[in-house]
């Protein structure tokens, strides 16, 4: 087997391991894979060079340009995937686990960019919130903003995703436009650099955007400061290393940990044997013990039944782990490959040691099991290993020790109250899951355990196929647990983009309001002209164009007509007597959607042109009752534009409809569809 020279990318440059090298070897033979070590990398340089190089080229980027560069980057890994496969054997993962990590990494990187695209402005200031308004006469408004930091992200990921783990972090850290220095676990470093390799040889980024550590990062972390960030995946004990370093205490550098979990899953008292919420749980135990063998941060690690399904609970999952075939991740049989090395795997055999202490094995023997297709002395090869625990109340090493591996114990419960202080005794978990029919064990499970979990999974026979599974992060769903957990969010969607961006309270007049947001603000100065806002080109409209429209009088005829002609005969439209009675209007009302389509009426331009499409309405609220005979104007404002492709952009115009004593009867906002 050839032994890969590992390299780390440093300011634009690759540069070979230096001086005291490590080999990191197979998990499924033992020979030597790779040789790592970075003893000599000027981290100081990197550092500079990602401030003063990839930080600006990223904050010139608006937010569609980044979208559309991670898109670029996924399809270009994505055609590439079987090298990473290849590669991925010798981390001891089979291919249903590779794809979990590289397909799933790529995913990521795909779901940010579509995300990015609908979610985000085509502008580098994203809008947190709606407008504040701190005058009475609306002429001093407030907005939170979010911008971009004018630092570096150090993204310190661990061995169990080499793949997902990076690119889960460099999805919303780029698409914030923050440049990010990678340093992967070492164990199975060559595949994240060969990932890496494919991201620096693509093009897509820019210069200095990413830098990677074949190693260990010196004093990288000393060299922080406010405007960076510190997102680490990894043991509890490494995390609170990290936090005490006073370089990131002393400059409050932000720091995001996800790291060990004691998660739970919950057999629900209404899901007995032979329903499909039993079925269903027995299936996930299995998978969770045994994709990855069992190294998964979201991993079920402890398995609460009722008391009286207990027996039927540990012969069901016993049965079907006694089907898995350990052996070799190439081979087809296989359904668990090996732990990522030797060093994992005693570790394992330790913690689970701990745990056997406190509660007998039911299944698995480490001293005596069958690997498929390869040398188990040579390999990091280890059974499942399912444990169950009769005083889960006096027992503290399984809520406490979190053997990372095809390690799982299972415990009774007597009553709901006694579920959920058991499931909340791993002190903060990354998930835990619940499956039950019953929306009500459903809802108590979320008051009990809502505080304690950084997401609550619920299984039940009407999700079937459509459930994602208790240990899959979703890019769309935050990623992190409160307490042992970390404290710490990734993913989440735009959640996670902002952790890379600050937070800033702005307070001005509607007008300079109106030129920080590149959004309309209420009492900034309208633009009029003589050209119809709907004859104007999406790239020829000017924020703040204003139309004024004619006026209109509403009649009793047309609310009689409109009644009759939709079948909205609500009494408040058709009956004086009981439209006085009612204490929010005068006697007989106009429908607030006529009252819609009569301003739709006053200011629509009626011939073809660069509308193309009118796609819906925000935030439309009815302020105040029209009556027969009012007279209605309206008042249309570009309020905001965002290009969506070459050939058109999305228009928000205000539209604000007025009465003849010029109160504002109906206010929102409407979207269309401009030809640029």
């Amino acid at each position: 087997m050839t032994v890969l020279s590992l390299e780390s990318y440093a300011a634009g440059r690759w540069v070979g391991p230096s001086g005291r090298t490590s080999l990191l070897r197979s998990a499924v033979t033992g020979e030597p894979v790779a040789e790592i070590g970075a003893a000599g990398l000027d981290v100081a340089a990197m550092a500079e060079h990602a401030r003063s190089v990839g930080g600006p080229a990223l904050r010139a980027l608006t937010f569609h340009r980044r979208a559309a560069m991670l898109k670029a980057l996924a399809q270009y890994l994505n055609a590439r995937r079987d090298t990473l496969y290849e590669l991925s054997y010798d981390t001891g993962a089979t291919r249903a686990d590779s794809a979990i990590d590289i397909d799933g990494g790529i995913g990521t990187l795909f779901v940010y960019a579509s995300k990015g695209r609908r979610e985000l402005p085509d502008d580098v200031v994203f809008l947190d919130g709606g407008l504040e308004t701190l005058a009475r006469d609306g002429a001093f408004v407030g907005q939170h903003v979010a911008t971009s930091l004018h630092g570096v992200a150090v993204h310190i990921n661990a061995f169990n995703f080499p793949v997902w783990g990076m690119l889960e972090k460099l999805a919303p850290t780029l698409l914030a436009g923050v440049p990010a220095i990678v340093k992967p676990a070492s164990a199975t470093a060559w595949l994240a650099e060969a990932a890496f390799r494919m991201i620096v040889e693509s093009g897509v980024l820019p210069e200095g955007a990413v830098q990677f550590v074949a190693g260990g990062v010196g004093d990288l972390l000393d060299r922080l400061g406010g405007q960076d960030v510190v997102a680490f995946t990894g043991s509890a004990a490494t995390a609170t290393t990290l936090r005490a370093n006073p370089g990131l205490i002393g400059n409050a550098v932000r720091f995001h940990a996800e790291q060990d979990s004691l998660n739970a899953t919950v057999l629900g008292p209404d899901a007995a044997p032979g329903t499909p919420e039993f079925d269903a749980f027995v299936r996930e135990v299995h998978r969770e013990m045994t994709a990855k063998a069992g190294q998964k941060c979201t991993a079920i690690r402890r398995v609460i039944v009722p008391l009286p399904h207990r027996d039927a609970a540990i012969a069901a999952i016993a049965e079907r782990l006694a089907a898995t075939v350990v052996g070799d991740p190439r081979q087809e049989a296989t359904g668990m490959g090996a732990l990522a090395s030797q060093a994992q795997r005693a570790s394992v055999l330790e913690q689970a040691g701990l745990i056997g202490a406190e509660a007998r094995r039911v299944f698995g023997d480490p001293e005596a099991f069958a690997v498929a297709g390869a040398d188990a002395r040579a390999g990091a090869f280890l059974p499942p290993m399912l444990f169950a625990c009769d005083d889960p109340d006096g027992a503290r090493a399984v809520h406490e020790v979190e053997a990372f591996g095809p390690v799982s114990t299972v415990m009774a419960y007597r009553d709901l109250a006694h579920a959920f202080a058991l499931t909340n005794r791993g002190k903060g978990s990354l998930v835990a899951s619940v499956f039950t029919g019953d929306p009500a064990v459903a809802r108590a499970a979320v008051l009990a355990c809502g505080a304690h979990h950084g997401r609550l999974y619920f299984a039940d026979r009407d999700a079937g196929k459509a459930a994602t599974g208790h240990g899959a992060p979703l890019p769309h769903m935050v990623h992190g647990g409160p307490g042992r957990a970390g404290g710490g969010e990734e993913l989440g969607g735009i959640r996670g983009v902002l952790h890379y961006m600050q937070r800033t309270a702005v307070q001005a007049s509607p007008r300079l309001m109106t030129g920080i947001t590149r959004r309309w603000t209420p009492g900034a100065p309208a633009l009029a002209g003589a050209t119809h806002p709907f004859r104007m080109r999406f790239d020829e409209l000017e924020i703040g164009h204003t139309l004024e429209t004619a006026k209109r009088q509403v009649t009793l005829a047309d609310i009689e007509h409109f009644a009759a002609f939709t079948g909205d005969t609500f009494y408040a439209h058709m009956d004086e007597a009981a439209a006085k009675a009612n204490p929010f209007f005068p006697g007989r009302v106009a429908h607030g959607y006529l009252v819609l389509s009569f301003a739709a009426g006053l200011f629509v331009d009626p011939a073809p042109g660069p509308v193309l499409a009118n796609y819906g309405l925000d935030d439309l609220r009815f302020l105040k009752p029209v009556s027969p005979g009012d007279t209605l104007r309206v008042r249309l404002t570009a309020k905001q534009k965002t290009g969506r492709s070459d050939a058109y952009g999305e228009v928000r115009w205000d539209v604000a409809v007025f009465n003849q004593a010029g109160e504002q009867v109906a206010g929102y906002d409407l979207l269309t569809m401009n030809a640029r």
